[in-house]
């Protein structure tokens, strides 16, 4: 059963908005891209920086040779140290997806359980757990009011 450690309330992070959390000795920035919540870890493989402080963008796509437009508003963070690019939902990176990558932590939406949560439940509280693919350590929780 992992361990789980509060993070906000979910009305407190809006869309396009992050909060960065010590987790034990991780730094994790949870993410809400239009609604939906995301985990990642603070670090860039690159240099260590800090990733999840650097810059909330889009990135370029191209249709075809020459054709060039903005694309996926929000969901890329880019390293404030040297511009590397991520995707905040996979944590892949935007020049080298098959090879370079950040961790990044699933996240799924509960109601709480308690009867002091029930009471609360009409006014909209929901808690987002946040767990580990690959060693079960922790959960991060975001209350919802």
């Amino acid at each position: 059963m992992p361990q789980k450690t509060l993070v906000c309330r979910v009305s407190e992070l809006k869309p396009g908005e992050r909060k960065i959390v010590q987790v034990g000795k991780k730094s994790i920035g949870v993410f809400n891209v239009d609604g939906d919540y995301y985990a990642v870890l603070n670090v860039c493989p690159h240099q260590m920086a800090p990733l999840c402080e650097g810059r909330i963008t889009g990135t370029c796509s191209a249709s075809k040779v020459g054709e060039y437009g903005w694309a996926r508003e929000g969901e890329i963070i880019r390293c404030p140290w040297h511009n590397w690019e991520f995707d905040i939902k996979t944590g892949q990176s935007v020049f080298n997806p098959h090879a370079v990558r950040t961790r990044t932590y699933p996240v799924a939406v509960e109601t709480p359980d308690t009867e002091a949560a029930e009471a609360t439940a009409k006014a909209a509280d929901i808690e987002v757990f946040v767990s580990l693919p690959f060693a079960v350590e922790f959960a991060l929780i975001l209350l919802m009011g």
